[in-house]
Formats: C-alpha cells, sequence, structure tokens
C-alpha cells in the first residue's frame, strides 16, 4: 500500500512539478538529461523539498534514498503477502520469504551506498546500487523455477521501478567529479 502511495505521489509530482517546489531547478534540469530516465529522474527528485539546494552528491542521495523506500515498501509488502490466509502452498511461502529477503538485502545494499557517497567512494556507492539493482532479478528467478507460480504485474512494476530508480542514481553518479 505504501509503494502504491509512493508512485501515486511520483505520478501527481510528475503532473504538478512546478507547482510543488519553489526554487532553482536548473541542476536538477541538467542532472536528469544526462540519465536514462529524465521523467523518472525530474518528478522524483522535485518532490524532496531539500533538492533545489543539493549539490549533484546531494541529489545522488536523494535517489538512493526513493530507492530504499521502494526495496523496504517492497520487502514489507511481499512479507505481508506471507502472512496472508490466501498463501497456504509451502512453496509460495519460500518464494515470497526469499523475495522479501531479496529486497531486504537491496535496501542494505542502498543505505552502505548512502554511507559510500557521504565518504566520496563513488566507484563503491556505484557497486553497492548496482547489486540493489540486481536483487530483484533473484526473485524474479526464483518464481520462474517454479512454473505453477505467477508472478504479479504487482511485482514487476515494483522490480522495474527499483531497476530505473537505481538506474538514474547510477547515472547522477557517473557525472559526478571523481
Amino acid at each position: 500500500m505504501a509503494s502504491k502511495m509512493l508512485l501515486l505521489f511520483l505520478f501527481f509530482v510528475a503532473q504538478e512539478q512546478y507547482k510543488l517546489v519553489k526554487g532553482d531547478t536548473s541542476l536538477i534540469k541538467r542532472t536528469c538529461k544526462n540519465t536514462k530516465y529524465y521523467n523518472l529522474c525530474f518528478s522524483s527528485l522535485k518532490s524532496d523539498p531539500s533538492s533545489p539546494t543539493a549539490d549533484s552528491k546531494g541529489l545522488a542521495v536523494i535517489m538512493v534514498g526513493i530507492a530504499m523506500t521502494n526495496a523496504t515498501s517492497t520487502s514489507s509488502y511481499l512479507s505481508s503477502k506471507l502472512l496472508s490466509p490466501k498463501t497456504n502452498s509451502t512453496t509460495l511461502k519460500m518464494v515470497l520469504k526469499e523475495c522479501a529477503d531479496k529486497y531486504s538485502y537491496a535496501g542494505d545494499a542502498l543505505q552502505d551506498s548512502v554511507q559510500e557517497l557521504s565518504d566520496e567512494n563513488y566507484d563503491y556507492a556505484y557497486m553497492h546500487i548496482s547489486a540493489a539493482k540486481d536483487y530483484p532479478n533473484a526473485c524474479h528467478n526464483a518464481f520462474r523455477r517454479y512454473p505453477d507460480l505467477v508472478y504479479s504485474r504487482d511485482l514487476a512494476r515494483r522490480e522495474e521501478g527499483l531497476k530505473h530508480i537505481c538506474d538514474v542514481a547510477m547515472a547522477i553518479i557517473d557525472n559526478l567529479d571523481w
């Protein structure tokens, strides 16, 4: 539910991007033009009230924070599915647990990247974000091992969202002065 609210919020931010946060957006625009997902980048950064005064490294930290929210929310979502009375398959429970763990690991990797950004260890920050981006693949592959299990569209959207947010964060880091 929380991630649906975040996605809905980001959608409205994209629609109302100039009304929510006042301030200089030129750095945000220049930064986002160097990413694969300009609209996601711009609306996400504009949704954070500290972004108009952030430097490039600060914008990277904001994107990583958004990715952490996505990973944590997805892990919680999967854990709640485990507790659902509708989930009575042992195999499904096992896969949901594995997926919840993978998204939790993604959150941990993203948290590590924040520290690396703070220490200006950009190559390590990039590595942690790349790892976080890859954890959803392990979840998707867990579902593929059991053809009778359905990988839901909601989970696929969450996977894609985390990957795209991580792509944006990595692109911002690529453009930092190392």
